[in-house]
């Protein structure tokens, strides 16, 4: 059997409910306390399947401004390929989603960076006898065609193994049409300049606008990979444009739940026209039906229509340059938070607006304004921090990461203005995750918060100290996995103050209880959480350590070296399939 039969073979099985697997438990490892742990990548020693012991461990495959082949992994690139400075010596310390894609009888590998500007590289990769995973060579693949690459967060791996990546954080394309001057603009979106020769430090508003379209940038990305390695990226415009963390498709390869990262945000249900095939579809928004504020809160799940929309037509508006005054009248709204007649509320974007949308842009407006238009039409846009979601095949259920649990969420805060005040409960700034349990068509009827970070103040001269979520629980989960037939969800966190040093969790989702299995350095986040059952004979647990010293702690790192990004994974793990 070829590699690529062999890991389809096995995603297909993990699709399937109620699998006969061997149990899995992971060694624990301890909360980091010394200044020695704090600076170490810490990780369970062995795994138990079935009674029988392996060991396992962290294993490194490359780090930003590691020299592979020809290429260097992680530098940034502008759209004729020149070399673009990036945050470090070493390129961009930001690696994140990392994904293992079968083509023949070999292996590649895609990173993404989540820079402005942004990239994706292509590795191929080597696998010995024993399991171990090495890069052979890595070069970036080439996004000109479509604007360049913006802000690529959390990822997976289609049914038909194709890297879905993503946009995070687009900008408020209202306040770029709106500004007078470059200073109106948040400076966020400065960087991108770059990507198209321009240098943010000196630029003018008018050379900003030139080369700078926010429509561009807000999708989910999928890259092909051809058998001699040559990828080709899509952005599907047809998925909307929202703050993507990640895509997830679902078995039935035609449904995937969209989460959208940052304040007043939503969560997006697509259904391709084609199994496989994300180039078109309807889109739907959820509507959070409130039936329990205890602990993160539980709901019932209504799903608006958004309308139906492909590629080809919102890449035609995007490439016409349409503006957000293309696409919407504006109107203050009245003194009681009312719109006036034929304006429609949303406070989509952190603040309150009455909009209507022009004649003939209805599908446009569903695209390139999606987290506004579901507002407007009574969809909850009131989420923080939304983050990875993972489908359970044992359960027929999505997980769904919310890094905190504030702002909108909590009962008539000051972003509610506009929206519909759905999501009314106790602020948890250390988050939760949410169990969605599916129908026979993958459709989610509900939300519950399954388990949440617990705050916690830990007294001067405590070991604890400077934690401040309950170090026995979980911190801003954030990148999630699923093992199936393990009941394993696997949580990783990208927390600053809730713990000094992110984790990564393996949590029975029948009992709840936790297991330590990784600690990073000071200052970095836990991405690309993803399991991999069958990869010729071994299982991966593909982890990612971003930007180490780079959130907290700044000051402790002693070189550059100490910042790069580290990719890799945990294991090998046998294949735990009777």
């Amino acid at each position: 059997m070829t590699l690529r039969a062999t890991l389809l073979a096995a995603t297909a099985l993990a699709t399937l409910p109620l699998l006969a697997h061997a149990e899995m438990t992971f060694s624990p490892i301890p909360v980091s306390t010394t200044d020695e742990m704090k600076r170490s990548i810490v990780t369970s020693d062995s795994v138990t399947i079935d009674g029988a012991e392996t060991t396992i461990g962290y294993h490194i495959i490359a780090r930003s401004g590691d020299t592979i082949g020809s290429g260097t992994f992680a530098m940034l690139t502008d759209k004729d390929g020149n070399p673009v400075k990036g945050e470090s010596e070493y390129g961009s310390p930001d690696a994140d989603f990392t994904s293992f894609l079968p083509r023949g009888d070999k292996l590649y590998s895609i990173t993404h960076f989540e820079s402005r500007p942004a990239a994706m590289y292509i590795s191929t990769v080597a696998q010995d006898a024993d399991g171990n995973l090495t890069y052979t060579d890595t070069k970036p693949i080439d996004f000109s065609a479509v604007g360049g690459l913006w802000v690529p967060c959390a990822g997976s791996v289609t049914p038909w193994s194709t890297h879905l990546g993503s946009e995070e954080y687009p900008a408020d394309a209202r306040a770029h049409f709106e500004a007078t001057a470059l200073d109106q603009i948040d400076d966020y979106d400065y960087p991108m300049a770059a990507y198209f020769g321009v240098d943010p430090a000196t630029m003018t508003l008018d050379e900003f606008r030139a080369v700078y379209n926010p429509y561009r940038y807000g999708f989910p990305v999928e890259v092909a990979v051809t058998d001699a390695g040559e990828a080709t990226p899509t952005k599907h415009y047809s998925m909307g444009r929202v703050a993507v963390e990640l895509a997830n498709v679902m078995p039935d390869q035609r449904t995937a739940y969209i989460s959208d990262d940052g304040t007043n945000v939503g969560l997006f249900r697509y259904v391709a026209d084609t199994a496989g095939d994300l180039t078109a579809g309807q889109l739907y928004a959820a509507k959070w039906v409130q039936t329990s504020d205890a602990g993160a809160g539980s709901a019932t799940i209504e799903w608006v229509d958004l309308g139906h929309a492909d590629d080809a037509t919102i890449g035609t508006a995007i490439a016409a340059k349409t503006t957000f005054a293309d696409i919407f009248d504006v109107a203050d709204m009245n003194a009681d938070g009312t719109c006036p007649e034929g304006f429609l509320s949303s406070n989509a974007e952190g603040r309150a607006e009455c909009l209507a949308i022009k004649a003939g842009m209805e599908a446009v407006a569903s695209r390139l304004e999606t987290r506004r238009v579901a507002s407007m039409l009574g969809a909850t846009t009131e989420f923080r921090k939304m983050e990875g979601n993972v489908y359970n095949p044992d359960r027929n259920s999505l997980y769904l990461a919310m890094s905190e649990v504030s702002k909108a969420m909590t009962d008539n805060d000051d972003l509610d203005l506009g929206g519909r005040n759905d999501v009314r409960v106790s602020k948890n700034s250390c988050g939760a995750v949410y169990e969605l349990p599916l129908d026979a068509n993958y459709v989610a009827t509900s939300m519950t918060g399954v388990i949440s970070g617990m705050p916690k103040e830990y007294l001067a001269g405590d070991q604890y100290e400077g934690n401040t979520c309950d170090v026995d629980g979980i911190a801003n989960p954030d990148n999630i996995t699923y093992i199936p037939g393990q009941n394993l969800l696997v949580i990783g966190e990208d927390t600053g103050s809730g713990h000094q040093n992110d984790v990564i969790w393996a949590m029975n989702t029948d009992t709840g209880a936790l297991t330590r299995i990784m600690s990073s350095p000071y200052g970095a986040e836990m991405t690309s959480v993803d399991w991999y059952p069958d990869v010729n004979g071994h299982a991966y647990l593909t982890t990612v350590i971003q930007h180490p010293y780079g959130e907290s702690d700044e000051e402790k790192a002693m070189s550059e070296d100490d910042k790069r990004a580290y990719v890799g994974y945990i294991g090998p793990f046998p294949v735990a399939m009777k």
